[in-house]
């Protein structure tokens, strides 16, 4: 009987993990250095865990202070063939990444970037999912 809890328990967490990993959405993630001042915050300092989100998620401003957890999924060029740290981030919009222009679903804090991925590569692949 306990092997049965134990099993069922254990398929219930792999059902659990396939149905977040599956709920994350697909985009890219490129960096800036300069952080004030943002279309959210204006010059108040949100810290450097933070991102600028595309037009289709920064929805008017109404994206600002919505936490996202960030995973690098994979290059987008062959400069850096493998840029993943295996880390993932958790940030806060600030700001508006506009087109043009905009070359990422988010563009990340240098520091919240350089957790998920070698800096060197400019912009990754990236799954994302809101906290």
């Amino acid at each position: 009987m306990a092997n049965k809890l134990r099993a069922v328990i254990i398929m219930g967490l792999a059902i659990f993990s396939l149905v977040s990993v599956t709920s994350a959405t697909s985009g890219t993630a490129t960096y800036y250095t300069v952080y004030t001042p943002s279309a959210c915050y204006g010059y108040e300092d949100e810290g450097t865990m933070i991102a600028a989100a595309s037009e289709g998620i920064y929805n008017n401003g109404g994206a600002c202070g919505q936490m996202y957890k960030i995973t690098c999924t994979g290059a987008t060029n062959a400069g850096v063939t493998q840029p993943c740290t295996g880390a993932s981030v958790t940030v806060k919009v600030v700001d508006l990444c506009p087109s043009p222009g905009c070359q990422g679903t988010f563009d990340l804090s240098q520091e919240a970037f350089s957790m998920i991925a070698n800096t060197n590569a400019g912009k990754v692949d990236i799954n994302y999912t809101p906290v």
